[in-house]
């Protein structure tokens, strides 16, 4: 699907297989002390999590339009920040820790949704293409965000009308705050958006507001990928690395958490709980839908995303086990788009194959995804569970999204103050490449041929019509 899918919409047209690398990642992250915890789940009683499930058992079709932007995910109320936020209190304290979550972010209104596109397509870690054609980015992002957009509309209208992922992060933010204040660590935390407000940019101009003195960035994805945790570090980079004043605060980035204790038990409640609305709960097939990436990610460029994900499912299965719950699972990757290879195997084509096989009740797990959004509440609620039972699947059940559950938003808590004394300032050093490409002159250049170029492919009907053909 689109949006959360947006990562890798179009990554597919990786222009650049063969050379493609992860140096440019693998630099800057140098410049930023990243800190991930590893731990094996210790076990204990688990908790009954206080969440509503997204999915039911139901032989109905789901054909009908559902409404989540009015719906409160969280115990916690929101909070949020503004531009216009007075700035900080006048008392002073020797340290004033902030916390940044990164996260993708999405349309609100279906009137968001075509300049969001274009957000999302303008990334070069997205559409990845040579040095040589990188002014071919934003004419070709404004191509395909116009093209693009009926289709995504058509799934943003019928979860309501918009993403409810800026109002859910929100309230995870003001949930890890009080989680925080209750463990004696006081810290302002901010919400950053990748593709839509509030935009990274924003977040940091309000951080330079608070004066923060040390901050620790957390990305809202448990899994590291260079299309969604390292886009969103790199773009931090480049704007720390060019303020005085950011270039000297000490940042602690937690790059994956994945292997977290609070994270894997978190994810196990859910699908214990989820279990026990099967009429035979030990028959059900645990069937975990990740995001998908493509294959040239991996294979060319070193993404870790695939071997993280696949050890992620192992540790849940292993908690799982040790409380003697021993069923079938499989895991699949979903959203993919586009003529090129992504990650095997692909969730619609497995659910078919399970289908087949005779497997008549499954549980669907969301595993990358951390918060409720367009590829949970339409591609999983709608599309595959459609497919699902018209496969000869009866029983179907979906794992809502972590959200604002107390065990995770506490783990999360924890983490951050695990990392706060790591934290090291960023490097202001610039290398030869890096001006060149600031160089004003040649980005008038740059544009100017871009623009030409977006002038001819809007005019060609048969440009269009074979490129419609492609991203479509």
């Amino acid at each position: 699907m689109e949006a959360a899918a947006g990562s890798r919409v179009l990554a597919q047209m990786n222009f650049n297989q063969n050379s493609a690398s992860l140096r440019p990642q693998a630099k800057l992250i140098s410049s930023f002390f990243l800190t991930s915890k590893v731990s094996v789940p210790l076990h204990s009683n688990s908790n009954e999590i206080k969440n509503t499930a997204a999915g039911r058992l139901s032989l109905r079709l789901p054909a009908q339009r559902k409404d989540f932007l009015g719906s409160t995910f969280c115990s916690a109320g929101v909070w949020t920040y503004s531009e216009d936020a007075i700035e900080s209190d006048s008392h002073t304290a020797d340290e004033k820790i902030g916390v940044m979550l990164l996260n993708l972010g999405g349309p609100e209104t279906l009137h968001d949704v075509q300049p969001f596109l274009f957000n999302l397509f303008a990334d070069p870690d997205i559409i990845r293409l040579p040095r040589l054609f990188r002014f071919l980015q934003r004419p070709l992002a404004q191509l395909i965000s116009v093209l693009r957009a009926p289709k995504s509309k058509e799934g943003y209208a019928a979860i309501g009308g918009g993403s409810p992922l800026r109002k859910i992060t929100d309230e995870q933010a003001h949930a890890l705050k009080l989680a925080l204040e209750a463990k004696e660590v006081p810290a302002k935390v901010y919400v950053a958006m990748r593709y839509w407000h509030p935009f990274t940019e924003e977040a940091v101009r309000q951080i330079k507001r608070d004066r923060i003195t040390r901050l620790v960035v957390l990305p809202l994805y448990p899994q590291y990928s260079i299309s969604t945790s390292g886009s969103s570090i790199r773009v931090l980079h480049n704007m720390f690395r060019d303020d005085a004043y950011l270039s000297r605060l000490p940042v602690a980035i937690i790059k994956s958490w994945y292997q977290r204790e609070g994270y894997i038990k978190s994810m196990a409640d859910l699908i214990e709980k989820e279990l026990q609305m099967f009429p035979n709960p030990q028959e059900a097939m645990i069937f975990f839908s990740a995001h998908g990436v493509p294959v040239s990610y991996v294979e060319d460029a070193g993404d870790p995303y695939k071997d993280q994900m696949e050890e992620c499912v192992s540790l849940i299965m292993q908690e799982l086990k040790y409380r003697g719950i021993s069923n079938n699972h499989t895991l699949a990757y979903q959203s993919r788009v586009g003529p090129v290879q992504w990650l095997k195997p692909y969730t619609d084509e497995v659910l078919v194959e399970l289908g087949q096989q005779g497997v008549k009740s499954l549980l669907a797990v969301p595993v990358s995804f951390v918060s409720e959004h367009i590829e949970t509440l339409e591609e999983i609620d709608m599309e595959y569970k459609e497919l699902a039972l018209q496969s000869g699947i009866i029983n179907w059940g979906r794992v809502p999204a972590l959200n604002c559950t107390p065990s995770f938003i506490t783990d999360l808590a924890d983490a951050v103050i695990e990392a706060v004394p790591s934290a090291m300032a960023i490097s202001t050093s610039n290398t030869a490449s890096e001006e060149a490409e600031n160089d004003l002159f040649a980005y008038a250049v740059k544009m100017f041929f871009g623009s030409i170029l977006a002038f001819i492919l809007l005019f060609s009907p048969k440009v269009i019509s074979a490129f419609r053909n492609y991203i479509l």
